[in-house]
């Protein structure tokens, strides 16, 4: 079974109105296919977004411990949904939520092995220690991989920030980096370049996707991550290029067409090693369009939890 959950802190991003991605695609649903989010039960995460209004953010990790609270929920949700057998796909706020979705994947099954593919512009790579704005949707992965690219730090973080630093972390490493791929980045900062060269973690460009092919490019994942027992997909919207939508915090010129990211999402879908999913940064109050990133969003929702639901029937 698919079990839609839905985790909404933004308080990770640097901008307001990705809490109301949710809702921009339940807008969206009612002109397409009314019955989606009728059919769909969706577990919600409580967030805690009304910190912005009683506290200030910490310098170098804006609101980190309330997202390393908002970490342990989240993982705690998706442990839950994976242990009954049942395959979590996510719809959150900010990109820093996904840091607790893989936390859950691998409290889930901690003698697994994780393979993470990243649609997204950017890599998500910094830490406390090198982020340039203190925005921790730029961290979960380094949260991931457990590598606080000290070699590349210009920031002296607070103990504070430190400690709920390592929370988010975890006592263990839950991806190694030979089991990472990005798809689409293109706007990444020297120390995020600094670990992918490091590790030689592989970038399939949007170039090289339209001169492959989007079969081949999942290819080429399939191959990296053979060895994987899980495959956990995390697509942030402004893997997109703007001409679909500017209804996201950072979006980036030169990004994927509608009908390539749908391609990507139903070829992963397909794969019986996918069984977690996440949709995120879907900011209905940046779309200069109306509701149109809403719109593109749900309609890579509905084709892609159809394509899950059609491969546990067979």
């Amino acid at each position: 079974m698919i079990q839609l959950i839905g985790s909404l802190s933004e308080i990770g991003a640097g901008t307001r109105g990705s809490s109301l991605g949710l809702q921009a695609m339940q807008l969206a649903s009612l002109s397409t296919n009314p019955q989606f989010f009728k059919d769909q039960h969706i577990e919600m995460v409580r967030e805690d977004n009304a910190i912005m209004h009683r506290e200030n953010p910490a310098l170098h990790g804006k609101y980190i411990v309330a997202i390393a609270d908002m970490y342990d929920r989240i993982s705690s949700h998706v442990k839950q949904v994976m242990s009954a057998g049942d395959t979590p796909f996510l719809i959150s706020g900010d990109h820093s939520n996904a840091g607790g979705s893989i936390a859950g994947i691998h409290q889930a099954f901690p003698n697994k092995t994780l393979g993470v593919v990243w649609i997204d512009a950017h890599t998500d790579l910094h830490s406390p220690y090198t982020s340039p704005s203190g925005n921790v949707h730029g961290m979960p992965l380094a949260t991931a991989i457990a590598d606080d690219n000290l070699a590349s730090a210009t920031n002296q973080p607070s103990e504070a920030v430190v400690a709920a630093w390592e929370r988010m972390k975890g006592p263990s490493q839950r991806l190694q980096t030979k089991h990472l791929a990005f798809v689409g980045v293109r706007s990444t900062e020297v120390p995020e370049d600094n670990l992918l060269k490091k590790y030689s973690i592989p970038n399939h460009t949007v170039a090289s996707l339209r001169k492959e092919g989007v079969a081949a490019i999942v290819n080429h994942i399939k191959i990296q991550m053979q060895h994987c027992d899980h495959v956990y997909v995390s697509f942030d919207v402004d893997s997109m290029d703007p001409s679909v939508s500017y209804g996201t915090g950072t979006p980036v010129e030169g990004g994927l067409r509608l009908e390539e990211a749908s391609d990507l999402l139903q070829m992963l879908a397909s794969w019986d090693k996918v069984s977690c999913m996440e949709f995120t940064e879907i900011n209905p109050l940046l779309d200069m369009k109306g509701n149109a990133m809403g719109e593109a969003a749900f309609a890579l929702l509905d084709q892609t939890v159809e394509t899950l639901a059609d491969r546990s029937h067979v």
